[in-house]
């Protein structure tokens, strides 16, 4: 595997789940050929990053997608006028100095979620995102509670002020990388079901899933990344594709939690080992619970069809 670029790319937001601290343990199955790379829970990125900056993308098409259209629209500003979107978030971090959570409130609820309501009413809600409504999601994103994205039953975020001295708002210089890594040949970013951005995808490709985990317990649950929620139905239905995928010749690597359901799925399924897929646990942190106690390393899954091999 190529050495990391001296100055690489970082995720621009904060996500649950975000995969940045368990990418030693993904690396092993990065496959060592590939002909397009998928990636449609996109969240923070980190995965994508990852194989960015080790230079495993170049030459090859890339299909980034998820379901949120607030991600997409603000990568997109990101892709398109990062240079509007750095100003912005300048005035932004300058107004947080001075006033900080108070300023928080203000931007969430009179500016950031009026917009966004007006801007989820039309067609293209990714589509009709403007820079400041990016910079205001990074604003809110770097300085909320856990870096969660979470909307009420109305679709106004709603997630309160973190508890930060002095938070990283604007990394004008990361911002702008994220910029390039958009812009390269043949990078696409779309908002898709994973369904529909799935739907070509077979021999030689390398598809990485991170999608919402199943709850260990029934107090575990937090799928609210989308109004629709992502449960039982939707882990079914994905594991089918991700079934038919590595049948269909594909390398694909898929984290989830290591709950019932989701042993039932992969590690006892018998279509799922006739496709060649097995289930590794490995140690992560969990950093999503409001207890900082119970924020300790738990049990996940990797469920793939790619041999391990050492990096």
């Amino acid at each position: 595997m190529p050495e990391l670029r001296a100055e690489a790319v970082r995720p621009i937001l904060k996500w649950a789940g975000g995969k940045r601290q368990l990418l030693p343990e993904l690396r092993p199955f990065y496959p060592r050929v590939f002909s397009r790379y998928f990636e449609p829970f996109l969240g923070s990125g980190a995965v994508f990053l990852d194989l960015f900056n080790a230079g495993l993308l170049q030459g090859r098409r890339v299909a980034l997608s998820d379901i949120n259209a607030d991600i997409i629209g603000c990568y997109l500003m990101v892709r398109d006028r990062p240079a509007a979107v750095v100003a912005a978030l300048r005035a932004l971090e300058g107004r947080h100095r001075r006033r900080g959570e108070g300023h928080f409130y203000d931007v969430r609820d009179n500016a950031f979620n009026p917009t966004r309501r007006h801007v989820h009413a039309s067609a293209d809600p990714a589509g009709s995102y403007t820079p400041a409504l990016a910079a205001m999601l990074i604003y809110l994103n770097r300085t909320g509670f856990n870096g969660l994205f979470r909307v009420n039953g109305r679709g106004d975020f709603n997630v309160p002020a973190g508890r930060y001295t002095r938070p990283l708002i604007c990394d004008e210089a990361n911002l702008f990388a994220w910029s390039a890594a958009l812009n390269g040949p043949g990078v696409t970013v779309a908002v898709a079901t994973f369904e529909r951005a799935l739907e070509s995808a077979g021999q030689d490709d390398f598809v990485y899933l991170d999608p919402p985990y199943a709850p260990v317990s029934a107090t575990s649950r937090f799928t609210a990344y989308t109004a629709g929620g992502f449960g039982s139905l939707q882990q079914e239905t994905l594991q089918r594709m991700v079934v038919a995928m590595a049948s269909r010749g594909a390398s694909v690597l898929l984290s989830n939690s290591a709950a019932p359901q989701i042993r039932a799925l992969y590690a006892r399924d018998r279509h799922a080992r006739t496709a060649g897929l097995k289930a590794t646990t490995v140690s992560a942190r969990r950093a999503i619970n409001s207890r900082a106690a119970s924020r300790g390393a738990v049990q996940e899954y990797l469920i793939t069809n790619v041999a391990r091999r050492s990096v």
